[in-house]
Order: structure tokens, then C-alpha cells, then sequence
């Protein structure tokens, strides 16, 4: 027995699929796998099978259209062709993760593409049969080519997401930084995700009454992890966590954690402004990490346009104050009892001009 791919269009009839199968069970085929694609003109349908070693490519051809198929297209598979495409897709994507520069591989690979080119413009995406222009998230679009068979809706939409987690994990890669404070401990900021709520949690744990009712003004008393997951992800704004990458702190128990969350900073956007609010662990303190955290939320206020920055702190918090002065920007501070609420115009920076970076599969 010998696997082969073939692809044929189906009208998208009642039965007719039935009768394309019986065709290929009457000269002994098995049908291993099927996807359907749709198309315009009709349900593609993309199988998998093993064929008698005595049948050729002709003769599978000759079944299809007897069993009332068109367009067909057959070639030799391999026994990597038996791992289902969700399998493959989500081992692409794990590939991807790890190293987003390789998303003209992992479309080459998804496709079956003989040819993955990246160009530096801009240009509509779509398909136009064994040519697929595919516009690349980050700037630029991608051209991929095969001899046969034709690509289909369905094909671009998958190629489509894989570029699109493509250019997620470089966004992630590109916001993350390693800090390296002045008594040689080092952090890595980066944007928060939902995964982070058990390290979130257990900071919360490990700081003082103190430092949470600074938080949070209103108590020292732990969040409850619905909202500090709505923190995690803002509907609009930022979240950035702070992990130690070595013992830069004193020993606290954080439940094992490999790379323990040591600090968080909130960017909380309403209209034209954000809310601003920064937790850092007590033997973290007065190390620049909250300081650079500020600075980076700052940046990110920039580039998204917005006018401004509000904070509500204690008066008595003479180290957040501080740290607001390191800023060196102008402010307006307003005093209500023990609460300060310090606003921080922002001014949009000029927009970086970036060198494009040709890839190349």
C-alpha cells in the first residue's frame, strides 16, 4: 500500500461526496483523512489515502472523475502526512513561539509552498491559484508559490493567523527588557498575560500591609483574583510585570516559582487619559525598579497619544513621590487630605522612523 494526497472539487450536493468515496472504495483506496475547503465554485475536498502499490497516478485520477470529481489533483504523501492539521498547525505554532523570525518557514511548511518570499510593501492579500500574496502584520507581505495544487479561502485564513501570532510573539519579544540595577540584580519587564495571576498573586502575598494599603489605598487587604485578572489585561491600557532572573532578593516563599513576579505596574486608560498605579515588592524597594517600570508606562503613553497621566498617592508615600520626580516632566499636584493626585501631561513623541527588515526564508 502506498499513501497518496489527492484534492478534488465536489458539488456541495447531497450524496455526492458519498459517491466520490464509494469510486475510490471500489478500486481498494482507504480514506485516512478529509478536509473540506470552501470555495465558490464548490467543496474542495483535500483526502488523504492508501492506495494498492499496483494503482498510478492516472488511475486515481480516473477514479475521482468517475466518482463525479473535477479538478483533480494527486501526488505521493509521506507518513508525516497521517498527523492531523490541527496537530500541525498547533506544532507550528509552538515552532512560532519560540522563534517568530521563522514565520516564512512555518508558512512554507503549513502550505506546502515551494517558494516564501518576503517583500518590503504593502500590498492586498489574497489568492490566485498557486499563488498566495499574504500581508505580513509587521510591515510588508509574503508571496508564496506551488506548482499544484491551487490554494483555497480556507488555506489563506490558516496562513493568515499563523502571521498573525507571528507578528504577537515579536510584539511580546520586542516590549520585553532585562533591567540590571545598580547593586547588580537583574529583572526582565515585560507585558503582563492572564498566565501571570499565580505570580501576581503570590507578590501580593508576600508584600507588606503596608505596601498594599499604598496600592490600593483603600486597605491592605488581597484582591480578589477576578480583579487582579482584569489588571492582567485592561480593556484599554497596559500591564507590565517585573520577574526576578536570579536570588536578587531576600528568601520569600513564592510557591517554587522559577522567575518569582516581584513587581506590577498598571496603565489604566479612560478617554484621552490613564490611570497610573505601581506595587513592588518590600525587599524590591528603592532598587529602580519602580522607576523604570514608570518610565516605560510613560513611553507607552506616547506612542498611543494619549494627553495624560493621573496617580492617586498617600501623602505620606514620600518614595512614590519621588520616584514621580525622577521623571523630570512638568506636573500639577492636587491635594485632598492624606491624598495627592499627581497629573503628568504627556507629550507624543516623534514618530520613530524604522528601517524595514527584509527576511528571507
Amino acid at each position: 500500500m502506498a499513501l497518496w494526497r489527492i484534492r478534488a472539487t465536489v458539488d456541495d450536493r447531497p450524496g455526492y461526496l458519498s459517491v466520490l468515496t464509494a469510486s475510490l472504495a471500489l478500486r481498494g483506496v482507504n480514506i485516512l483523512t478529509v478536509q473540506v475547503h470552501t470555495t465558490e465554485v464548490g467543496a474542495v475536498d483535500d483526502f488523504l489515502v492508501d492506495a494498492p502499490d499496483t494503482l498510478d497516478e492516472a488511475e486515481l485520477i480516473a477514479a475521482v472523475e468517475r466518482g463525479r470529481g473535477r479538478d483533480c489533483w494527486v501526488a505521493r504523501s509521506e507518513a508525516r502526512g497521517l498527523a492531523d492539521q490541527p496537530t500541525r498547525v498547533l506544532g507550528l505554532a509552538a515552532r512560532l513561539v519560540r522563534d517568530p523570525d521563522a514565520a516564512g518557514e512555518a508558512l512554507r511548511t503549513l502550505l506546502g509552498a515551494d517558494e516564501v518570499t518576503w517583500r518590503p510593501a504593502v500590498v492586498a492579500g489574497g489568492i490566485a491559484g498557486t499563488m498566495m500574496v499574504l500581508p505580513d502584520p509587521t510591515g510588508g507581505s509574503y508571496e508564496l508559490r506551488r506548482a499544484a495544487p491551487s490554494f483555497t479561502p480556507a488555506e489563506y485564513a490558516r496562513a493568515q493567523a499563523l502571521a498573525e501570532l507571528a507578528a504577537a510573539v515579536g510584539r511580546r519579544d520586542a516590549d520585553q527588557v532585562t533591567l540590571v540595577l545598580p547593586d547588580g540584580a537583574e529583572a526582565v519587564v515585560r507585558p503582563a498575560t492572564a498566565g501571570d495571576l499565580t505570580g501576581v498573586l503570590e507578590l501580593h502575598g508576600a508584600c507588606s500591609a503596608g505596601t498594599l494599603h499604598r496600592r490600593y489605598l483603600g486597605g491592605a487587604a488581597l484582591p480578589a483574583p477576578a480583579r487582579l485578572g482584569r489588571l492582567l489585561e485592561p480593556a484599554q491600557g497596559l500591564t507590565l510585570v517585573a520577574t526576578a532572573t536570579g536570588s536578587g532578593g531576600a528568601a520569600i516563599d513564592v510557591g517554587g516559582a522559577a522567575e518569582p513576579v516581584v513587581a506590577m505596574a498598571n496603565l489604566l486608560v479612560e478617554g484621552d487619559e490613564a490611570e497610573v498605579a505601581l506595587l513592588v515588592r518590600d525587599d524590591w524597594q528603592r532598587r529602580g525598579v519602580g522607576t523604570a517600570l514608570l518610565r516605560r508606562l510613560v513611553r507607552h503613553a506616547e506612542r498611543a497619544g494619549l494627553a495624560g497621566l493621573v496617580l492617586h498617592v498617600q501623602a505620606e508615600n514620600t518614595a512614590m513621590l519621588r520616584t514621580l520626580r525622577r521623571l523630570a516632566r512638568p506636573m500639577v499636584t492636587e491635594r485632598d487630605g492624606c491624598l495627592v493626585t499627581v497629573s503628568v501631561p504627556v507629550t507624543a513623541a516623534p514618530a520613530a522612523v524604522v528601517a524595514a527588515q527584509v527576511r528571507r526564508s
